[in-house]
């Protein structure tokens, strides 16, 4: 993977919406402000690609972006925080499960962290739910420009201990979009998923 055209396609409220299961896929999931558009952005090097907001919540629908004509990037609602009613976070929660669960063309979960905070109780269930189903995923810890190194060291071993504790053992990689650091090993790590040759 290059990474050199990414697109905009669709916005999809449902997996009955999504864009012909064609092109394999990578999907971005976490806590709403913890950074899946800034790191889908850093990874198609480009600014405006996917939308970022400071108002948490704002990414309701899967957002697909297409990089290379061959791959896509999908932005998942965040979980938590969005000032929505109960009853459509709960839509939500079905929704992603689904695409999560039958989406044939899924590769990869990009489960990400903020680096600052223990990881939440969503975020360990999260964690305990991708393992019970089988389900590829990496973690990634953002906004590690935030917090010294030796911080970002305990934190990494933080969030292995809780994997360890689940019996789950996945790639944990400390990301910066500010600093670039970690943005090609995420960039690896999906293109091993995604079976490309690297280029």
């Amino acid at each position: 993977m290059n990474f050199e055209k990414a697109e905009f396609v669709t916005s999809a409220p449902s997996l009955e919406v999504c864009p012909n299961p064609y092109f394999p896929e990578i999907c971005f999931a976490g806590r709403s402000n913890v950074g899946k558009s800034s790191l889908i952005n850093a990874l198609a090097n480009h600014k405006g690609l996917a939308y970022t907001s400071n108002v948490p919540g704002k990414t309701q629908e899967m957002n697909y972006y297409l990089v290379d004509d061959k791959l896509y990037l999908v932005d998942l609602p965040g979980f938590g925080y969005a000032q929505v009613s109960k009853k459509e976070r709960e839509r939500w929660g079905r929704d992603i499960r689904k695409y999560l669960l039958e989406r044939s063309t899924l590769r990869l979960v990009i489960h990400l962290v903020d680096i600052r905070h223990k990881p939440s109780d969503l975020d360990e269930e999260f964690f305990y739910w991708l393992g019970a189903n089988r389900m590829p995923f990496i973690v990634v810890l953002t906004k590690a420009d935030k917090i010294s190194h030796n911080k970002r060291q305990s934190s990494k071993a933080r969030v292995k201990r809780i994997l360890d504790e689940m019996n789950i053992e996945v790639p944990i990689v400390i990301s910066s979009i500010k600093d670039n650091i970690g943005i090609g090993d995420v960039k690896e790590w999906i293109t091993e998923f995604a079976q490309f040759e690297p280029q």
